[in-house]
């Protein structure tokens, strides 16, 4: 008789990882060409992305297996708020000021990258397939 810990998910776990990525499947900010995107109109998607996934992690209890996961996107999205809304950023709404776009797509492809590695997270473990624009934002495997 052989002893092994292994992790299988909860059923409840694998719906809220299946809900959350066919939600983030539909957030056209996280792969979109850079070229199509509007910086008013990123905001607005990631504003909807926070509340979505703050009312997610508001349904979880404490210590359960997706809060990591949740918290660590909304943080990307606070994140990138942050950057794109500081005094002053107002301009990229109404310029297209080299130093200004710069600044708002360099904040979103750090948004991108951390909520990529949470999405390879969840597709990992809970088995669950992502569309393939989604995965455009996954993380590149290391190559030996």
């Amino acid at each position: 008789m052989s002893f092994g810990v292994q992790w299988a998910p909860r059923t409840m776990d694998t719906e809220v990882a299946r809900r959350v990525l066919r939600f983030l499947e539909d957030r056209r900010v996280l792969y979109n060409d850079y070229a199509w995107e509007e910086p008013e109109h990123c905001v607005r998607s990631v504003l909807e992305i926070r509340r979505f996934l703050t009312d997610e992690i508001a349904k979880q209890d404490d210590g359960a297996d997706l809060l990591g996961p949740l918290r660590a996107m909304r943080a990307a999205c606070r994140k990138f708020l942050d950057k794109t809304q500081h005094e002053g950023s107002r301009r990229l709404y109404s310029s297209s000021g080299a130093v200004e776009a710069f600044g708002f797509f360099a904040a979103l492809g750090e948004f991108r990258g951390a909520v990529g590695s949470q999405v390879a997270f969840l597709s990992g473990c809970y088995e669950i397939d992502i569309e393939d624009e989604l995965a455009r934002i996954l993380p590149v495997p290391d190559s030996e």
